[in-house]
């Protein structure tokens, strides 16, 4: 047999095995690293729809009505559910100016503190979101209005 047919004989089945494996093991770890971004995109969809129910409710809230303090709950869909909290919200006062007061304006401020809870995957996920509305004065029944 000459030399050179001696040098080509090929892989032996050790080196073939160890190519095998080596194989497998990457793939296994880039079918890990796909599950695991398709598991985040899943998350960021559910955030992105929770962040646009409240987006929704708090736009929408106290609109047609008055501004009424307390908590309120409901559900959007199935899936999501909120609680909403609704507080005067009284600004740090600031630094006295020199020269005549304004008047005090009948409007306030109230904060509103939504939290937007829902499950998924056997666990329990919840977003905050809080905005602040202006509203007029609490009128009472006897005021004519």
């Amino acid at each position: 047999m000459p030399r050179h047919a001696a040098r080509a004989r090929g892989f032996s089945l050790l080196e073939v095995v160890a190519a095998v494996l080596l194989l497998a093991i990457t793939f296994a770890s880039l079918m890990r690293v796909a599950g695991s971004s398709l598991n985040l995109t899943a998350r960021s969809a559910e955030r992105s729809e929770a962040a646009m129910w409240a987006h929704s409710l708090l736009d929408s809230a106290f609109v047609l009505e008055p501004i009424r303090v307390g908590r309120s709950s409901g559900r959007f869909d199935q899936r999501y559910r909120w609680q909403l909290s609704v507080q005067p919200f009284q600004p740090a006062p600031a630094a006295p100016a020199a020269g005549p007061q304004a008047p005090a304006s009948p409007l306030r401020l109230y904060r509103l503190d939504l939290d937007v809870l829902w499950k998924s995957a056997g666990h329990d996920y919840s977003a905050r979101f809080s905005t602040l509305r202006v509203g007029g004065p609490q009128l009472s029944a006897g005021n004519g209005a």
